[in-house]
C-alpha cells in the first residue's frame, strides 16, 4: 500500500492527466481547427487518443494495483504520455521531424506500463 502523502501525489498526477487530455482535446478541435493541415490534425488527434486513454490507464494504476509493480505501472504511463503524446503534439505544431524519434520510447514506456499493471493486478488478487 502507498503512504498516504505519496498516493495523495498519484492521484493529483492522474487529475493532471486527464485534465490536460480534456484541455488540449479541445484546443486541438477548436483553436487549432483551422491552423492544423490534416497531417497534423491527424497527429494531435492520436496524441489526444493515447493521452486519454493512458490517463484512464494511470488511474487504474493507482487505485487498484499493488506492490513495487504498481509503481513502476504508474510511472511508465506518466512517462509515457509526455514523451509518446508529448512527442506527436510537438510534431503537429511544426516541432522539427527529429522530435518524432522520442515517440517510439513513449510507446514503449506504455508497454511496460501496461505489462506492469497487469503484475499489480494479479499481486491485488492474490
Amino acid at each position: 500500500m502507498l503512504r498516504q502523502p505519496v498516493r495523495t501525489r498519484c492521484a493529483l498526477l492522474v487529475g493532471v492527466a486527464g485534465a490536460s487530455a480534456v484541455l488540449l482535446g479541445a484546443f486541438g478541435a477548436h483553436a487549432l481547427r483551422t491552423v492544423l493541415d490534416a497531417r497534423s490534425t491527424g497527429l494531435w488527434h492520436t496524441a489526444v487518443n493515447y493521452h486519454v486513454w493512458h490517463a484512464l490507464a494511470l488511474a487504474l494504476a493507482v487505485g487498484l494495483g499493488q506492490g513495487r509493480s504498481r509503481r513502476v505501472a504508474i510511472a511508465a504511463f506518466a512517462v509515457g504520455i509526455v514523451l509518446f503524446s508529448g512527442s506527436l503534439y510537438a510534431l503537429a505544431l511544426g516541432a522539427p521531424r527529429w522530435c518524432g524519434i522520442i515517440t517510439p520510447f513513449g510507446g514503449l514506456a506504455f508497454v511496460t506500463g501496461w505489462f506492469a499493471l497487469g503484475l499489480s493486478l494479479r499481486v491485488a488478487a492474490d
